[in-house]
């Protein structure tokens, strides 16, 4: 029988899809099973490894249900990122695995930055003090779980455990350990400068291959579990963000995706290694090169939280998707500014450039004229005006010119939201039909790994979708965002210094 589909295997936060992609990237069949997360401390979301596997499980068992698994070349994984779990040899996990969404390492990331150098560690992982890295959460759990952190023989995060459960073997891709920040950027390798100043052995680490390489076969035991042929090549993949990158086209200097998701994430990609506060450096899901990245940690999230919070209560807001229309339509209809209104979309904290976890959202110019549409309006403003911002300082910082952004993810639905970008980024967005980014691209390297294409980057170009509609910028609308881009800019540094003493009286109280 013909080999002719792979598998892209996403397991993202909330579920883990399983999808069959045929060489010209046409999804062809899925299997879909949930994770639960939980959260049962201010600040902390864990979830239970073993769901990150069983989920998996009977995601390929749906699948396969679907397509014969004998049609199967190769696999691959995309996986949420800055998760790790903390497991034995055999795989069993010592406690819940750490969402990147945990917030208990905030002290962890203070004092590692003034011991072993804030600079350092930048230069080194690619990533600016954040609490995001698990690196700040192994080291919360050798402080406040010592026994746990003494019997984890493998610290893993997600590649690596899937890949250990279909194949037996402990490895991961380069591109879903880097963002843990244990990784040497330049020689992709784990850093022994990190790992020493956190009293941790590579050897408790997965082993370490590029994107596209293959890192075993599906056992036996792995085959009974999820319908698949035993002996399928399984195939390095990489970080949700990346693989949306590759999927999407972005595999040579020129473009950036936009992948308007639960979190906004934006990056363009570079052969060379750089670094700088405007943005955080990731492997590429590619035999060569880096991601530039931005990421406001409120995408759909700040919609939907704008939706359900602070307007639900509004009129026919009943049928929730009778009234996100009505909003879109206000929101078009009010003007550049938003009635006087400027966002600052720091909900979960500010990413690029600030590195600020304490940072909060912000709301300006509320007046007793402010409608509905005008709130709905300065969220997809404030989205915008953040990432066109963090656009012009990645171009300004690793002279990687952008010219093109392709957006991805459901908040790409949006005609208002798109255009807006274009405006206010001042370059052309492309919308992508691919609403499955990350899967399409761990299939692209699934693809390479079974010999469909010499590279990832050639996979991705007979692979990703072609776009259904460019946005250009509008050359009166742009000069306007222009000036607005420079007062949303200035604002965060007015307030940050009180919004520090909030926080850390908000701290102090309790609440």
């Amino acid at each position: 029988m013909d080999k002719d589909l792979v598998i892209g295997i996403d397991s993202s936060t909330s579920a883990t899809k399983a999808i069959a992609w045929d060489r010209s990237g046409h999804a062809v069949a899925e299997g879909r099973k949930s994770i639960a997360l939980s959260n049962p401390q201010p600040g902390w979301f864990e979830q239970d490894s073993r769901e990150w596997w069983s989920s998996t499980a009977t995601a390929l068992r749906e699948l396969t249900g679907k397509v014969d698994p004998r049609r199967v070349a190769s696999l691959a994984i995309s996986n949420q990122r800055e998760t790790m779990g903390t497991f034995t040899e055999t795989g069993e996990p010592l406690r819940p695995g750490t969402v990147w969404l945990d917030e208990r390492a905030r002290a962890e990331v203070t004092s590692f930055g003034r011991t072993f150098g804030a600079e350092r560690v930048h230069a080194i992982s690619g990533k600016p003090l954040d609490v995001l890295p698990c690196l700040y959460r192994v080291i919360w759990l050798a402080e406040h779980e010592p026994g746990v952190f003494a019997r984890t023989q493998r610290f893993s995060d997600v590649h690596g455990y899937l890949t250990f459960c279909l194949t037996g073997r402990w490895t991961t891709s380069t591109a879903s350990a880097d963002p843990m920040a244990l990784l040497d950027m330049r020689s992709h390798t784990w850093s022994p400068e990190i790992l020493a100043a956190i009293g941790l052995d590579s050897a408790r680490l997965p082993a370490l291959v590029r994107p596209g390489t293959q890192t075993g076969e599906v056992t036996t035991e792995a085959a009974v579990a999820t319908g698949l042929i035993a002996g399928t090549p399984v195939i390095a993949g990489g970080g949700d963000g990346q693989c949306a990158g590759t999927g999407a086209g972005i595999t040579s200097p020129g473009k950036s995706y936009v992948n308007l998701g639960t979190a906004l994430v934006s990056g363009s990609y570079g052969k060379a290694y750089a670094y700088d506060l405007a943005y955080r450096t990731e492997t590429a899901v590619a035999e060569e090169g880096y991601i530039y990245e931005i990421c406001a940690r409120t995408g759909t999230f700040l919609v939907d939280w704008m939706v359900g919070v602070m307007l639900s209560g509004a009129p026919g807001a009943a049928d929730r998707a009778a009234l996100l229309a009505r909003l879109e339509k206000e929101a078009a209809e009010s003007p550049i500014g938003a009635g006087g209104l400027i966002l600052l979309p720091h909900w979960l904290g500010c990413m690029n450039p600030h590195w600020d976890t304490y940072a909060r959202g912000v709301i300006a110019g509320i007046s007793g004229s402010t409608r509905p549409g005008h709130l709905f309006r300065a969220v997809l403003e404030g989205l915008a005006l953040e990432t066109a911002e963090g656009t012009n300082r990645i171009v300004a910082s690793s002279d990687s010119p952008i010219d093109l952004m392709v957006a991805i993810g459901g908040g790409s639905e949006s005609d208002l939201w798109l255009q807006i970008m274009a405006d206010a980024a001042e370059r052309p967005v492309q919308r992508s039909i691919t609403r499955e980014a990350s899967s399409l691209g761990a299939a692209m390297a699934a693809a390479k790994g079974a010999g469909w294409f010499g590279t990832i980057a050639a996979a991705s170009e007979a692979m990703a979708s072609r776009p259904a509609r460019l946005f250009e910028p509008d050359t009166r609308r742009a000069a306007r965002y222009r000036e607005l881009r420079a007062i949303h800019a200035d604002l965060w540094p007015l307030i940050s210094q009180w919004n520090a003493r909030l926080a850390a009286f908000t701290e102090q109280s309790g609440a």
